[in-house]
């Protein structure tokens, strides 16, 4: 099954057209012709089964036959991640999360960041990208680069957590876990975070957790937690 991933589309639309990147791929790399299905997602939960009524490279336009609406996880997992060092890392960690199952990824910068930058947009290709390449309805929501002090005086509904690697009184990330509920994982820079930062964390009741025995990089602390949470939610 190839999906297709369109913002523009809702419930109303009848007919539409691709772009002409998208018209492209689909004409000259696919090889699809007038007649044939594709099926074709808004990211909010929408898939949408269309019948190609135009094989125009620059505008491929089609019929929307039919549609219905997914329905969305049981749980909710947001994931707060400084960004790392190489940005290819970044954006493997994007791919795999949306791929495990992620609702939104806040990139924070911290006192030991080593990049203080992101590529948005290139961040956002690749959450659609994995979004399709996984066959899933639900779009993960980049949020916008925030400082650390400033992602904790944002509202944060459901189970808060902080993973770090300091010596200090910390539960097990699988043993605090509920299932069915929202969830907020902070994620630090390499270096970890600060003394300071953990301390900050602990007054606005995020709750210190470890993801093993053993020290791992910043991406993959992301991708543990995230399995952890959909492990938990099976």
């Amino acid at each position: 099954m190839q999906l297709f991933y369109n913002s523009e589309i809702s419930e109303s639309t009848d007919h539409f057209q691709f772009s002409k990147d998208d018209s492209r791929h689909i004409i000259k790399v696919l090889r699809k012709q007038e007649g044939d299905n594709l099926s074709i997602t808004n990211g909010s939960g929408w898939v949408f089964d269309a019948k190609i009524i135009s094989a125009d490279p620059k505008k491929c336009k089609v019929q929307i036959l039919t549609k219905h609406q997914s329905q969305p996880s049981s749980y909710k997992l947001h994931l707060a991640v400084a960004p790392t060092k190489m940005n290819d890392r970044y954006e493997w960690l994007l791919e795999k999360a949306t791929e495990i199952g992620l609702s939104s990824i806040t990139p924070i910068i911290c006192d030991r960041s080593e990049r203080k930058t992101i590529k948005s947009e290139r961040f956002e290709k690749v959450l659609q990208s994995a979004m399709k390449q996984s066959l899933q309805y639900h779009l993960p929501k980049l949020r916008p680069l925030v400082s650390f002090k400033e992602f904790l005086s944002q509202d944060h509904n459901g189970q808060t957590f902080i993973a770090h690697c300091e010596d200090s009184n910390r539960e097990s990330l699988k043993s605090v876990l509920k299932s069915g509920t929202e969830v907020w994982i902070l994620i630090g820079p390499e270096g970890d975070f600060t003394v300071k930062e953990i301390e900050m964390a602990l007054l606005h009741n995020f709750i210190p957790v470890t993801l093993g025995a053993t020290r791992l990089r910043t991406e993959t602390a992301a991708i543990v937690a995230c399995h952890t949470v959909a492990l938990i939610n099976e």
